[in-house]
């Protein structure tokens, strides 16, 4: 590895997380207007993304928050009227569900952020992302697989 790779190589963990922040604040403030934080839509369109019903412990790690941190997120969402626990087949924890005016705020959330994902991507060809998208879900990949893997 040439010494101009090692340089790229670590600026490349520096643009994700600094792309990640910058998406996120445009997120935020096309947001305000509706009341909307990211501790607000981003639980939501994890909930709403899911395949099935979410449980706190899997919104916990969806968000890479602690279970009482998501505890009190869920009790504002469902202060708001947006999520509503509910039983589901394990009687031990609830489901977690959006109600009418959840899925009315996620459809708000996925709006704008299908405009500031227009906006970001604009000028960059398919082919670009493919590769982007390759080369973050290797990363994302190693990552996992390291967290998931028992400490000896």
């Amino acid at each position: 590895m040439t010494e101009i790779d090692d340089k790229m190589r670590a600026r490349l963990g520096t643009l994700v997380s600094q792309t990640a922040r910058l998406w996120r604040r445009a997120a935020n403030q096309r947001l305000q207007p509706f009341g909307l934080t990211e501790a607000t839509w981003l639980p939501l369109l994890r909930i709403s993304r899911a395949s099935k019903p979410m449980q706190q412990k899997q919104l916990a790690a969806a968000l890479s928050l602690d279970n009482s941190s998501v505890v009190r997120l869920i009790d504002n969402l469902e202060a708001a009227g947006l999520v509503a626990r509910q039983e589901g087949e394990d009687r031990r924890s609830k489901e977690i569900v959006l109600t009418d005016d959840g899925r009315l705020t996620v459809l708000q959330v996925e709006r704008i952020a299908s405009q500031v994902r227009q906006e970001a991507l604009s000028g960059v060809t398919a082919s670009d992302v493919e590769a982007a998208i390759r080369v973050l879900d290797h990363v994302s990949g190693v990552f996992l697989q390291t967290l998931e893997e028992p400490e000896s």
